[in-house]
């Protein structure tokens, strides 16, 4: 049944606090989406900043599901009673060209199967009350999903070195809310990417052509309240935005 309410954290009443029962309650949890007729978009990553491993006390990445009702329009408010307990995060967005299904997926054939990329913004959320969650409670909860963004311009990735894209986040006063660099999503965003591409096949669920793949933080994550609006600008690639209405869940 769903409620709309938050929970208690579920790693106590799993049968252990492995990586790998995160992610079979994720998969029995995407069979139900998807049997109610919710289709794939892509993918996130999820806890690849130093910055926000330490805001949640994790200490390696994770990866959850994007399904097509979570991706919102810049240009349109997003209604925050859609929402338990959000939070916003500035991200690359990948757009693949080609499946990533294959052995020794490494940085050159990941870059190869990049057909776009994009600024994005990921309303992250958790229906663990309080962000009270270790990996584990995360992982089961589709790497705390929400909703996300996509900026209006896209670029071909090419050779392009995403270590060094600048990432701020501001608010509707202008005043900066985080920075950061695509440096801090583990040390690089197509590093990410490979991880994930490796990770998903190994789960049996390789990346397949058109998902759009969320790279994770180039910095800390910022709560969202009702009337609130923000503006990443990724150097190179653009900006994206999105703004907030309603009283909360």
């Amino acid at each position: 049944m769903t409620t709309s309410t938050t929970t208690d954290a579920v790693r106590t009443l799993l049968p252990d606090g492995t990586v790998a029962t995160g992610y079979a309650v994720q998969s029995l949890l995407t069979r139900a989406r998807l049997d109610a007729g919710r289709t794939v978009a892509g993918r996130k990553i999820g806890l690849t900043s130093p910055a926000v491993q330490a805001q949640l006390g994790v200490d390696q990445p994770d990866f959850g599901v994007l399904f097509d009702d979570m991706a919102c329009d810049q240009h349109a408010p997003i209604d925050i009673g859609r929402l338990l307990q959000p939070r916003i995060e500035a991200e690359i967005a990948f757009v693949l060209g080609v499946d990533l299904d294959h052995d020794e997926i490494d940085e050159r054939s990941a870059r190869a199967a990049v057909a776009q990329v994009l600024p994005a913004l990921e309303i992250v959320d958790s229906r663990v009350a309080g962000w009270d969650i270790t990996i584990v409670d995360t992982i089961a909860d589709n790497a705390s999903s929400g909703l996300y963004v996509l900026g209006d311009t896209s670029t071909e990735l090419g050779d392009t070195d995403l270590r060094e894209v600048a990432m701020t986040l501001t608010g509707a006063d202008g005043g900066e809310l985080a920075a950061g660099t695509g440096a801090a999503c583990l040390g690089d965003p197509v590093a990410a990417l490979v991880w994930l591409a490796r990770t998903a096949r190994e789960y049996g669920d390789p990346l397949r052509a058109g998902e759009v793949i969320l790279s994770g933080a180039l910095g800390p994550m910022t709560p969202v309240a009702p009337g609130s609006s923000f503006t990443a600008v990724l150097s190179g690639l653009g900006e994206v935005r999105a703004s907030f209405t309603g009283g909360g869940a």
